[in-house]
């Protein structure tokens, strides 16, 4: 499978593993649900390096950039990001967010030497447009969230939104000439799973009052924290990583991006509910993006 496909893959992934977070992430809290998450995850890509011996391809000099990378990306990044949805709300958070490919591209040009041209870089516009519009118009005005009229901590909120997608950008790039090598992509997943709990872990233990739970674990809510470690960070990180193998960091970072839009059509599917015109559009133009990318 050639790396566009293997980067759509993973948003895929991450996209089904949405759905089963909404509930999960709202009985336990964002940071408490995010440390279970990483916790299966780990346990899952551990018992897969041990059992492959994927793991014997780790050295000392890789596993520092996999930790660096974990703390950056994962652990700062989703902080910021929990940080910038308390203050501006899931959808101008998760626009904020989208700009990752954007620093992405300027990273991978700057220190990569990667370019785009011609009808990549038209497809490649029009898919971040197109995820950035169907966030930012895929709601009715009803569906809105009330974090939203707060408008208080607009400043703090960007800021911190526009962190987390420079955190995720720094972290994709640092892991394209490392999974260049023969390095095992389960087992350097592991490696940045591992990081970001025992991080989110610390925070628990030092008391911070949003790093504890809403409400107490149930087997239903393990479950579906379950399902979402597998889809989302074991078989959709663990893709994202074989994409970043065989291609460019930047590109990779623009096709894994559609995950938002991804997600409509499951949302309709669970929700009976069609998408806002907003959304429809943006699926629209990311999807002519998208063909663009694959037909260059």
């Amino acid at each position: 499978m050639s790396y566009e496909y293997l980067a759509l893959a993973a948003a895929t992934c991450w996209a089904l593993g949405s759905l089963m977070s909404a509930q999960a992430s709202t009985h336990l809290g964002a940071f408490y649900f995010t440390r279970w998450r990483m916790l299966c995850a780990g346990s899952i890509l551990w018992c897969i390096s041990l059992s492959s011996g994927g793991w014997a391809s780790l050295t000392l000099s890789s596993s520092t950039v996999l930790v660096l990378s974990g703390a950056i990306g994962i652990f700062i990044g989703d902080t910021a990001l929990f940080a910038s949805m308390n203050r501006l709300g899931p959808r101008r958070a998760g626009v904020l967010f989208a700009t990752h490919s954007l620093f992405s591209v300027i990273l991978a040009y700057l220190f990569l030497g990667e370019t785009q041209w011609g009808w990549t870089l038209v497809g490649s516009s029009m898919l971040i447009s197109g995820v950035m519009v169907a966030i930012l118009f895929g709601k009715r005005k009803a569906e809105q969230h009330a974090w939203e009229a707060n408008q208080s901590q607009l400043k703090s909120g960007i800021a911190l939104g526009l962190l987390s997608a420079l955190c995720q950008a720094v972290a994709t790039l640092m892991l394209k000439p490392l999974m260049e090598t023969d390095i095992d992509a389960v087992s350097a997943s592991a490696v940045r799973m591992t990081t970001a709990f025992l991080l989110h872990q610390l925070i628990f233990m030092l008391g911070v009052r949003v790093a504890r739970a809403y409400l107490p674990m149930t087997k239903k809510v393990f479950l579906l924290v379950l399902g979402n470690a597998a889809l989302s960070m074991v078989l959709g990180m663990t893709l994202l990583l074989y994409a970043l193998r065989y291609g460019d960091a930047g590109m990779v970072a623009i096709l894994s991006s559609v995950s938002p839009v991804v997600v409509l059509p499951l949302l309709w599917l669970v929700y009976k509910l069609s998408p806002a015109w907003g959304a429809w559009l943006g699926a629209l133009l990311t999807v002519f993006g998208t063909i663009l990318i694959l037909l260059k």
